[in-house]
This record gives structure tokens, sequence and C-alpha cells, in this order.
């Protein structure tokens, strides 16, 4: 059986949710965002510790903009008014709160 070929993107994803799942409870990747049977898109990382939430947006290169348009769409559909969110550039390695 041949393994699966992560795109650039995913291979990020995965190295940040490594970085950061010892801070937390739980850490959920590509979690999808649906309304009845629409969808209405996705978050990259959902991450929890205790009844507090953290999003992250990850781009491979340094979008931030746009990641933080996505991120408050996403806080405002998910109803997480007091989530933190993150940003992560993949090329560079860097993680910026937005």
């Amino acid at each position: 059986m041949k393994p699966i070929k992560l795109s650039k993107h995913d291979r990020y994803v995965l190295e940040l949710s490594d970085k950061i799942k010892h801070k937390y409870d739980s850490v959920s990747v590509n979690v999808p965002i649906r309304h009845l049977k629409r969808s209405l898109g996705e978050i990259d990382i959902v991450a929890k510790k205790g009844n507090r939430y953290d999003l992250y947006e990850v781009k491979c290169s340094y979008r931030i903009l746009k990641a933080k348009k996505q991120l408050n769409r996403i806080r405002n559909l998910l109803n997480l008014k007091n989530a933190r969110s993150y940003f992560y550039c993949g090329s560079s390695r860097m993680l910026v709160s937005v």
C-alpha cells in the first residue's frame, strides 16, 4: 500500500499541531464548519484548554490579512467571541496572534 502524499499546507498544519499539542487538553485538525447540510468553511486547528478555545489558521506564505479575515468569520460563525486566534506561516515557521 502506497503512503498518502500530504500537501505542503497539510504538512504545515500537522507541524503546528505537534508544536502546540502539549499546551492543550485537546487539539482538532481540519475542523469543518457546517450549518444544516451546507458547508460554511473549515478551520485548520481548534485547540481547547479548560473552557477556553484557540483558533489557528495556517498559510504556506505570509498572508496574514486573508488569515485574519477567515479567523474573524469562523469566530462569528461558531459564536466564540472570546476565543484567541493565531496565524501560522509555514514557510517562515512564524506564529502570530491576530
